[in-house]
């Protein structure tokens, strides 16, 4: 049980629920049973950001997350590496709680906090982010894609629909700072499988009004969320391989590293073979072990950052190498 000042900040710094609701947010709502589930989604991503924010220890949120059903789990996680970020953040709460968030059970759903790690982001001023240098080197742009995310789900009419990106984003590590935007991107990408109610045909409509060279990063988080977070049967992801056309690499990239968070996190779920079979071609197992087969060893030696070769790779190997990201 949270100490009265835990649950003061729950009650200060969590968002309402409400705002999670698709018709308050002005999302598709394709049928109940659709909305039902990203509502869900959202629901227990704010538990999580709770369990993060009023625990007076690590084990203490842990304990409140093994909680969550394994379907919702690690998006619980994704909250509670915002609230560990937030708490990071504003002066006054102590520091290190993304680091212990990581070092305990957290380990498991290390993609997942990344990603709510910038979810804090948009919500803190740029003074007051989390330490990215201190963050995996690899991974850390996970945590732009929680970003995008944020600014596509809360601040939709600007990021979707009139198709905003920053020209020169503030991205505080000294990595190739020219690839933010396409790490954006891919969150974007991600928020449109729930701006769009896992419509699949919307989703592809919607990308379709994007500029060329923004749709491959686009359909690499659509893969990601079609899988992860599900939604849709074989016959519309089916007919989302056909939508992505050139993209179909992309597509395959995130649904891989969906199946890797998951079956790294022990949260796999029958969903998740639906989503693989039909967007890799192949068992979530097999996908997730492309991912660590081809991933970087050490620092990128070209001109793209280790991150953005590492997908390249993902989506030559599924494809067998004619289709990788475009």
């Amino acid at each position: 049980m949270p100490h009265i000042t835990g649950r003061i900040r729950r009650r200060v710094l969590t968002p309402k629920v409400s705002e999670t609701l698709l018709e308050k947010r002005g999302f598709h709502r394709k049928d109940p049973e659709s909305q039902r589930l990203l509502e869900t989604v959202g629901a227990r991503f704010l538990e999580g950001y709770g369990h993060a924010v009023a625990a007076s220890s690590t084990a203490e949120a842990e304990e409140g997350l093994r909680q969550v059903p394994d379907q919702f789990r690690g998006f619980a996680y994704e909250g509670a590496g915002m609230g560990a970020a937030m708490l990071d953040g504003i002066p006054g709460l102590g520091r290190g709680h993304v680091r212990r968030l990581l070092a305990g059970e957290g380990a498991a759903h290390e993609y997942m906090i990344y990603v709510g790690i910038g979810w804090s982001m948009g919500r803190l001023p740029k003074f007051l982010w989390a330490d990215i240098d201190a963050l995996d080197p690899l991974l850390r742009w996970l945590v732009l894609d929680g970003y995008g995310f944020h600014q596509a789900y809360f601040r939709t009419e600007r990021y979707v629909r009139q198709r905003y990106r920053e020209a020169r984003f503030p991205w505080p590590a000294d990595d190739h700072p020219e690839y933010a935007g396409n790490a954006i991107d891919q969150g974007i990408g991600r928020a449109l499988w729930f701006v769009c109610g896992t419509d699949t045909d919307l989703v592809a409509d919607t990308i379709g009004t994007f500029p060329e060279a923004r749709r491959s990063d686009l359909y690499g988080g659509v893969g990601l969320a079609a899988t992860y977070a599900a939604g849709s049967g074989e016959r519309e992801l089916t007919g989302l391989v056909k939508r992505a056309g050139e993209h179909r690499g992309s597509l395959a990239q995130g649904s891989a590293f969906a199946a890797e968070a998951r079956l790294r996190a022990g949260l796999l779920m029958p969903q998740t073979a639906r989503a693989t079979r039909v967007l890799c071609g192949m068992e979530p197992e097999e996908a997730a072990a492309v991912t660590q087969d081809v991933r970087p060893r050490g620092a990128a030696t070209g001109p793209l950052p280790a991150y953005e070769e590492w997908r390249r790779a993902i989506a030559a190997r599924i494809t067998g190498g004619e289709e990788g990201l475009r």
